[in-house]
């Protein structure tokens, strides 16, 4: 069985819903229920780092390490590196970075991301995809889609819609794969992230992952043996949410 550990990244100063980790759903907290998804993995361990004393305050209260880390991050990656340097984990140790706003995520998901990596020595980063379903959604600025080579590992990531199918009158949806922002990182590269330049594309599609492929990082994608349910990045999410967990 693959050895993995899980950090669940809690920002309180989110632009669009402030708070969000501390929203309550349903009697607990979504980081307490997102807690609850990474308890009924395999992962060896489970770390919550956040930036803020409020978070600190309520976490303590359900997980056993809790991480107060640098404000100044810019991204969910930059804190996990911070943690495995507190940690003290080893290069080839394996981290998933389960997101604190995704309580409905199947925790199959976070094993089989570990696994793909862990079997794929290739790369320093896996992730998961879905199929999408929807026509509408292939031009979706919001939906990152991803195309990957012969042996599944990415070619790029985009929120255009690629593959372009140039010559077609109807679109053919089989070909399209919605990325989920879930990924399992080795503790080198994490140690190693901090150090690479921003490149051009990050910057235009706003995707952290293409500085890892600018820089030669391979990345290894598997469909997800699960569809995982919507996650929170709004009042209007909670509302939903709120109703599938009841449900």
């Amino acid at each position: 069985m693959t050895a993995y550990h899980i950090v669940i990244p809690a920002r309180y100063a989110s632009t669009r819903f402030p708070g969000k980790p501390l929203q309550e759903i349903n009697g607990k907290t979504m980081l307490e229920h997102v807690y609850r998804v990474a308890k009924k993995s395999t992962a060896s361990s489970i770390v919550i780092a956040t930036d803020d004393q409020r978070i600190v305050d309520v976490a303590e209260k359900f997980c056993d390490q809790v991480l107060m880390t640098s404000d100044q991050h810019v991204s969910g990656t930059d804190r996990l590196a911070e943690v495995c340097q507190i940690m003290q984990w080893g290069e080839e140790e394996i981290v998933v970075n389960l997101q604190g706003d995704e309580p409905l995520t199947p925790p199959e998901l976070l094993h089989q991301v570990a696994e793909n990596l862990r079997k794929n020595t290739q790369a320093s980063i896996a992730t998961l995809s879905t199929p999408l379903t929807e026509v509408s959604e292939i031009d979706d600025p919001n939906i990152v889609k991803v195309v990957a080579d012969i042996n599944g590992y990415a070619l790029y990531f985009s929120r255009a819609s690629i593959p372009y199918q140039r010559d077609s009158v109807d679109v053919n949806i089989s070909h399209y794969q919605r990325h989920l922002g879930m990924y399992a990182y080795r503790v080198g590269f994490l140690n190693a992230y901090n150090h690479m330049s921003h490149c051009e594309l990050e910057t235009i599609e706003k995707l952290e992952q293409l500085r890892a492929m600018y820089h030669g990082h391979k990345i290894h994608i598997q469909q997800a043996v699960k569809l995982p349910g919507p996650g929170i990045d709004t009042p209007d999410d909670l509302q939903k949410i709120h109703s599938l967990l009841a449900s």
